[in-house]
């Protein structure tokens, strides 16, 4: 059986760092590479590639907003998340959104392979260490609320998940960087975060990174 594999990564390097990898098995055939979200979609439902390994942090729109059109437009499709965010809540939003494998890119060389051969098999791959812990909460059902950000925090929240900065940002929306800063600050502070990283985690799981 061939396997073809879908690479979703906004890096030349990595991607073909990804290809090489991958392409070493005699039975793994690279059916399309992306370099955004929009593209790894398209790719997905013209080539039904049997994994499809997709980077959270894609431009355009985010992995997690990508797997679940993929899965939703190409269902035998699977998807392996593919990220440097480790944490439990950002898998169970990855398996929520319709992956069934998740990988952190520091296991890439050791584990990629035996991944993307077990997601093929249609069997899940997820950290054993993690995995009892998420199916615990992924079966619960449980609804988190978060706090309510205004409008002005939740585009300045979005265009920083999107990787721009605090002068990009007052530039394109016309305010002072000053301004960025105050609702930069006051929307962590409701959301009880303490650095950019988080900061772009919680617009990942919250669908606030779709440009």
């Amino acid at each position: 059986m061939v396997v073809r594999v879908l690479i979703a990564h906004d890096h030349l390097v990595v991607r073909l760092g990804l290809r090489a990898l991958l392409a070493s098995r005699p039975d793994f055939l690279i059916c399309g590479e992306a370099e955004n979200g929009r593209d790894a979609i398209d790719l997905a439902v013209k080539q039904e590639p049997d994994v499809a390994l997709i980077d959270v942090s894609l431009p355009i729109l985010n992995g997690l907003e990508v797997t679940r059109q993929i899965r939703q437009r190409s269902p035998l499709t699977e998807v392996l998340v593919f990220t440097l965010y480790e944490d439990e809540e950002m898998i169970l939003e990855a398996l929520r959104a319709g992956a069934r494998g998740y990988l952190h890119k520091s296991e890439a060389s050791e584990r990629l392979v035996n991944a993307v051969a077990t997601l093929a098999r249609h069997h899940p791959f997820v950290p054993s260490a993690a995995s009892g812990t998420l199916l615990n909460d992924l079966n619960s059902g449980e609804t988190r609320h978060a706090p309510v950000l205004t409008p002005r925090e939740r585009e300045i929240v979005k265009l920083i998940a999107q990787g721009k900065s605090n002068k990009m940002i007052g530039r394109a929306l016309g305010i002072s960087v000053k301004t960025v800063e105050a609702h930069r600050g006051a929307a962590m502070h409701k959301l009880s975060l303490h650095s950019t990283a988080a900061l772009v985690r919680y617009a990942i799981r919250n669908r606030l990174a779709v440009a």
